[in-house]
């Protein structure tokens, strides 16, 4: 049920993102579009309360739960970066606006680390998240596999500081002007507009 819930949650988490936008940019308007992208925080909160009652009522705590919790880890660590990487991308598309995020130097190392800010906060919400229901089962032979999705949940912020770590140390460099690459892109940007 949980596992069902959860998928549930994303397909409604892509729905509301791209009716938000929908209403957004290609109805104008703008306020409807706002506040659909403001309803999927509530996903979220649906799936937190549907998880606790199961445990609750005396579900047997397992790996469900906890990818349950790492998936609200992952929504508030990253679901309005999401939202605001594909607001931007919509812009761009039908406004013609710049596009996010940076792609080169030591702005895309930047942006690289304050993506892997959100997954340390995802992984700590994770955490606190999983801690509270092994608090809540209060039966350590029963939370083992609570307790192992703490680890899976660092582990992944582990790799992902060090994927934006090389964005530091080897900073990606823009195009030489004169190149093809260069002059291929600046054709796809005349061609959107």
């Amino acid at each position: 049920m949980i596992v069902a819930l959860i998928i549930a949650c994303e397909v409604g988490f892509w729905v509301l993102l791209a009716a938000g936008l929908a209403f957004r940019y290609l109805l104008g308007m703008r306020r409807t579009g706002m506040a659909l992208l403001l309803c999927e925080p509530l996903l979220e909160v649906v799936l937190l309360a549907v998880t606790a009652t199961d445990l609750r009522n005396g579900a047997e705590p397992s790996w469900e739960h906890g990818l349950a919790a790492v998936y609200i880890g992952y929504t508030v660590g990253h679901g309005h970066r999401t939202v605001k990487w594909l607001d931007g991308h919509a812009a761009h598309r039908i406004d013609g606006r710049p596009l996010p995020p940076p792609r080169h130097g030591m702005a895309r190392a930047r942006h690289e680390g304050r993506v892997w800010l959100g997954t340390v906060v995802a992984a700590a919400v994770a955490t606190g998240l999983l801690r509270l229901a092994v608090w809540y089962v209060d039966d350590p032979s029963r939370t083992t596999s609570l307790e192992s999705w703490q680890y899976v949940a660092w582990q992944a912020a582990g790799i992902h500081g060090l994927v934006a770590l090389t964005y530091a140390i080897w900073p990606k460099k823009a195009p030489d002007p004169g190149t093809g690459a260069a002059v291929a892109a600046r054709g796809k940007e005349g061609a959107r507009r």
